[in-house]
Parts: C-alpha cells; structure tokens; sequence
C-alpha cells in the first residue's frame, strides 16, 4: 500500500508539473526586465544615426509605454496592447529590410544590457517574427 500511495504521489508531482507552465513574460523576469529591454532599445536607437532617424520626430514617452506593453503582449503577460497597428504605426516610413535587420540587431544589444540569456532572447525574437511583415517597406 505504501508502494502505490508513493507512486500516486511521484504521479501527481509530475503531472502538475507537465501542466504548469511559466509564461515567457515570467521567464524574462516581469515587468521591471521588460522595462529594461525597452529602455536599452531607446538607448541603442538614441546613439545610432541610421535608426534615430526613424524616430527623431517620435513621442519617446508614448513609444516607451507602448513598446512595454506590445512586447508584454507578445510574452504572453498581463498585459493589453492599446495602441495603433503595426502597419499604422510604420506606415510611410519605408523601413527597409537592411534597416529592419539593424533594429532587431539593436534590439538583441538592448536584450543583452538586460542580461536576458539567449535562449529567451530567440524566444521572443520569435514571438516578433510575424510583426516584420507589418513594418517593412510601408
């Protein structure tokens, strides 16, 4: 009896552990990590002359918060994204795939300065790949 009644509880350890699963969000470290990584990015985009010239006339305050919740959004956080669409967001600015490439470079940089290990990095890199579409060559 003490045989099943200690397999059942091995089981039931195991089977609550298969279904509990931390979000990408969590992993990354919440909020404040985010937080970070968007800071870093502005950082990265202030000091580079090919990519702030995308954002030289940008609401830097409103590019900050939207970004956070966009990238909590795409990290399955808690969050709500409230603002424009990618495509509203980029349109007409004819980003260029070279350009694009420059920014999740930069992106990477900022993710790095955040200490986020590269296996999260590629993680939500992946979670971004659909958003390419939606902002290259509008």
């Amino acid at each position: 009896m003490k045989k099943i009644t200690a397999l059942f509880f091995i089981f039931s350890l195991m089977t609550s552990c298969a279904t509990t699963q931390v979000s990408l969000y969590d992993q990354l470290g919440g909020k404040d990590t985010v937080a970070q990584i968007v800071d870093n990015f502005i950082h990265e985009i202030e000091f580079d002359k090919t990519m702030f010239a995308y954002f030289a006339e940008s609401d830097i305050e409103r590019f900050r918060e939207k970004l956070n919740d966009h990238l909590c959004l795409l990290a399955n956080g808690p969050c709500q994204y409230t603002g424009d669409t990618m495509q509203q967001v980029h349109a007409g600015m004819n980003i260029t795939e070279g350009d694009f490439n420059h920014g999740v470079d930069l992106f990477i940089t900022a993710m790095t300065k955040a200490n986020v290990p590269h296996p999260l990095q590629n993680k939500l890199l992946a979670k971004m790949v659909p958003t390419r579409k939606e902002i290259i060559y509008l």
